[in-house]
């Protein structure tokens, strides 16, 4: 096997404190809007499409510029792009596949993401089925980066937050939740409890590393 390590990452509630749908909603003035298709989609009174179908409307005419600047204004966790850097110094890999707009998540590639996947919606552009990504996406992708870089699924770590990532997390040895929930801490190989990526990372690196004594980590 390569001498080397593949780590996914969920955006969402992940390395991200909200919503990339929020946050872009909250830059271009229509918070309250998308804060109530958000909050529907959480209690489950809407469906997947419905809340793209909802939710798209809301950015018909928003920019690239625009989109650079909710990017940056983000509420994102500490650490993402020091713990992306040290991943790249060891010659391994960052994934990160999230249910977001890809046109969003692909801007993780300037803070050291080797390859970001998401759902393939467009401002203005149509809503169909066919452009969400799935929970069951997640494994398919992980699967097919472990193929192409050669790595077996104990040489990978998932980071994760919420019931998007529990067929991922089902599927690997090695997980770590993020501020978790309860549904996806019965998953997770070990739990993170904090403000900063760093502490999940370090516990992730103990994984890959054969710990067997890890235990929940709070900051």
């Amino acid at each position: 096997m390569a001498d080397t390590h593949l780590h996914v990452f969920d955006m969402d509630g992940t390395l991200l404190r909200g919503a990339a749908s929020v946050d872009l909603a909250r830059h271009l003035g229509t918070f309250e809007a998308a804060d109530r298709i958000e909050r529907a989609w959480v209690r489950g009174e809407i469906s997947d499409f419905a809340f793209w179908e909802q939710m798209l409307p809301l950015w018909a005419d928003v920019s690239e510029e625009e989109i650079d600047a909710a990017f940056a204004a983000s509420a994102w966790i500490d650490g993402v792009r020091e713990v992306f850097a040290d991943i790249g110094e060891r010659g391994e890999y960052v994934a990160v596949i999230s249910q977001s707009p890809h046109f969003f998540v692909r801007r993780l590639e300037s803070w050291g993401a080797h390859r970001t996947f998401g759902s393939t919606i467009v401002p203005g552009g149509p809503t169909d089925p066919g452009l969400l990504l799935t929970l069951q996406h997640k494994v398919d992708i992980t699967l097919g980066l472990l193929e192409e870089f050669g790595l077996a699924e104990q040489e990978c770590v998932a980071y994760g937050d919420s019931a998007s990532d529990t067929l991922l997390f089902e599927h690997l040895p090695h997980t770590v939740g993020v501020n978790c929930s309860a549904a996806l801490r019965e998953r997770a190989a070990v739990c993170f409890t904090g403000d900063d990526i760093r502490g999940a990372y370090a516990l992730g690196r103990q994984l890959l590393d054969g710990a067997t004594t890890l235990c929940e980590y709070a900051q």
